[in-house]
């Protein structure tokens, strides 16, 4: 799950990290008010328009803008809401701006140079182990460092057994070439930072950038966290953070359906029961010509309900041109599972594409009996590979 940006360093600075400070709003005379107040609060002269959205390079679509007085403010903030701001990350659709936020200028001058770095914490699934990964160049693309120069790209990983030590932490303020009280903040930054990582099941933290003030502080200018889902059932007040108007709302459906469902860009549909066997159905897909159009995974209860709602999900995508069901009886008998597909089918009236069902496991020849006897325009197969030929030969007629 992702957050937004004000959310993420309310939920950074709970654990001590330090961060830009801003205030939200959704409306520009709300961004007015946040802007008087960051001016008495924090004695910030300008103040920076941010667009709160979930997608990073939110600047170069013209979604951050600095404002040096309020009537600056009035003007960005109006320009800012409800446009569309499309980056290189929302695809070419892009998204709507509903809230912003105010945050104050931390480019104040002072008696050293400012500096702009980048750091992230993420789980490096080929060792089991968080990692902390860093750079000097900050501010900028972090893909386009990686691809140019991995060389100024440092990874610190941490043992779960004694978890961040002192000595990595200063490792990371040196790397980065910072002294004095500059080098301390940093050390401070880091510990904090991962204390905040691993306390609430977080998948990745993304600090771009990474700010050295010029008198020496330490800051998160911009913070982008994402939750691990499966972890959420313990944080009830992360996920009342989650804004379903930043999702897509056949995903969004689809979570209150109690489906696992992830749209893609093809032209199959997939129906399947199980994370694994959804992998392999999308693979035999693209071996048969088509293009997956969506994960879906219905579980192990294949009722009637759930794979009707699961039918009219796939469905809403105008790209379906075929619908493959591929169900393994295990916990459900293949036979059950083909009755409520045909009760399923016949509740929607009529199913404008080609539907494949691949019933395999329990009872699997009695389930293809059942749906090549009910009459409807449906195809069946029991191996994988017939279901495979059957999605080549629907979708190129």
């Amino acid at each position: 799950m992702n957050i937004h940006e004000y959310q993420g360093k309310q939920i950074l600075k709970s654990f001590g990290v330090a961060v830009q400070e801003g205030f939200v709003a959704e409306t520009v005379e709300q961004a007015v008010e946040a802007a008087k107040k960051l001016k008495s609060d924090f004695n910030s002269d300008f103040a920076v328009i941010k667009a709160q959205i979930h997608a990073g390079g939110r600047g170069k679509g013209g979604g951050v803008k600095v404002a040096k007085n309020l009537d600056d403010v009035r003007e960005k903030a109006g320009a800012i809401l409800g446009m569309t701001l499309v980056t290189p990350q929302t695809g070419p659709k892009g998204k709507l701006v509903n809230k912003v936020l105010v945050a104050q200028d931390v480019y104040y001058p002072g008696p050293n140079p400012t500096k702009e770095f980048y750091m992230s914490v993420l789980l490096n699934r080929a060792t089991g182990r968080n990692i902390i990964m860093y750079t000097t160049e900050g501010g900028m693309d972090i893909e386009e460092v990686a691809e140019h120069h991995p060389d100024k790209i440092w990874k610190e990983e941490i043992d779960p057994k004694v978890g961040l030590q002192a000595f990595q932490a200063r490792k990371i303020a040196f790397n980065l070439g910072l002294s004095g009280e500059a080098f301390k903040g940093m050390t401070k930054f880091v510990a904090s930072l991962y204390k905040a990582y691993d306390s609430i099941d977080a998948s990745m933290f993304e600090i771009n950038p990474l700010f050295k003030t010029s008198d020496d502080k330490i800051i998160a200018v911009d913070a982008k966290v994402t939750f691990d889902g499966n972890g959420l059932y313990r944080h009830p007040d992360y996920e009342a953070m989650r804004d379903v108007t930043e999702e897509d709302p056949t995903e969004v459906e689809a979570k209150a359906a109690e489906l696992n469902y992830v749209k893609l860009e093809g032209n199959v549909g997939c129906m399947v029961n199980g994370a694994g066997l959804a992998m392999a159905t999308m693979d035999i897909i693209k071996l048969s010509g088509g293009e997956p159009a969506n994960f879906l995974d219905v579980g192990g209860t294949a009722n009637a309900e759930r794979v009707e709602k699961a039918f009219r999900i796939i469905l809403k995508d105008p790209s379906v041109k075929a619908i493959l069901v591929n169900i393994f009886g295990g916990i459900v008998r293949c036979d059950r599972v083909a009755q409520g597909i045909v009760d399923a089918y016949k509740n929607m009236g009529s199913i404008n594409v080609p539907i494949i069902i691949r019933l395999q496991g329990t009872n699997a020849v009695e389930a293809k009996k059942i749906i090549d006897e009910s009459g409807l325009k449906v195809f069946s197969a029991i191996q994988l590979q017939e279901a495979a030929d059957l999605v080549k030969q629907v979708i190129n007629k």
